[in-house]
């Protein structure tokens, strides 16, 4: 991997509480940057700063708590930031019928509308020192979608939207935004989930209380997914997105990424669909 300069470059970390985002924000800070390692709570930031990591709370759902965590990072580093790393967001599981509208919102406040208003603050910064990285933590649900993921895909694909508008708007900048698409990775990401849909789904009332009984042993257990990678992987790809001099539009991480990235260039919509109908549909992925 290329080596990082001798000064410190300080990056913005969302969602550093557990799973990627911590493995990122130590695995950065190892590496000689100035980490702001952000989370949701309170008690978690306390636990990270006692690993030696300047954190704050954001909580991508309040502008508010955005802002004044953009604020106080700004003071601290006298008005420079060299990336932003947005990292935070959940799964929020059920069939779409299933899905409330302030489910829905709350999926979109925190996968999407927070992360865009967070990357909005940063950019003028950006543009005034004239160098910057955007690395936008999507995945494998950002190019192909599975039954029963309907909100965190839609968030995915919007990321993934976004982010390719960016990159356009910012052509002939020193900014460059570029989308980490991990497959499985070991996280607390089905524990949260699972919370998650036992706080929005009442499967009492669904055409789809078979499959959420599945889904309740799935979510509920301890055996990884095929191809599960650690956050490392992750972080291998983030190291080489804010240091390459080129950086790469999309790093694909973990096989089903790769995979399901091949097959959709390939198959027909209805060949993939079937395909995919056999991944997602048992409750067993």
């Amino acid at each position: 991997m290329p080596q990082i300069d001798s000064s410190p470059k300080t990056v913005l970390i969302t969602g550093c509480s557990t799973g990627i985002g911590h493995c990122l924000a130590l695995g950065l800070k190892a590496r000689g940057y100035r980490v702001f390692a952000t989370v949701r709570q309170e008690k978690d930031a306390g636990s990270l700063a006692s690993a030696g990591l300047e954190s704050l709370v954001l909580d991508l759902r309040s502008s508010d708590s955005i802002r004044a965590a953009v604020d106080e990072i700004l003071k601290r580093t006298g008005g420079r930031l060299y990336a932003l790393v947005n990292n935070g967001a959940y799964g929020q599981p059920g069939a779409v019928e299933d899905l409330s509208r302030s489910a829905l919102r709350e999926q979109f406040e925190t996968n999407l509308f927070g992360t865009q208003e967070l990357t909005n603050l940063i950019l003028p910064v950006m543009r005034r020192q004239n160098e910057g990285r955007i690395v936008q933590i999507s995945s494998v649900l950002g190019i192909i979608s599975l039954a029963y993921r309907g909100a965190y895909n839609a968030t995915k694909y919007a990321l993934e939207a976004l982010s390719d508008t960016m990159r356009l708007e910012l052509l002939g900048t020193n900014i460059h935004v570029t989308l980490v698409e991990p497959g499985p990775i070991t996280s607390r990401f089905r524990a949260n989930a699972f919370e998650a849909y036992k706080r929005n789904i009442d499967k009492t009332r669904s055409a789809h209380r078979a499959y959420y009984e599945r889904v309740e042993k799935r979510l509920g257990g301890e055996k990884p997914l095929p191809f599960t990678l650690p956050p490392e992987a992750v972080l291998e790809k983030v190291i080489h997105a804010l240091e390459s001099h080129r950086p790469r539009i999309r790093y694909p991480v973990t096989f089903p990424t790769y995979l399901f990235a091949w097959l959709r260039r390939i198959l027909t919509a209805r060949a993939l669909d079937r395909l995919l109908v056999r991944v997602s549909g048992s409750g067993q992925r």
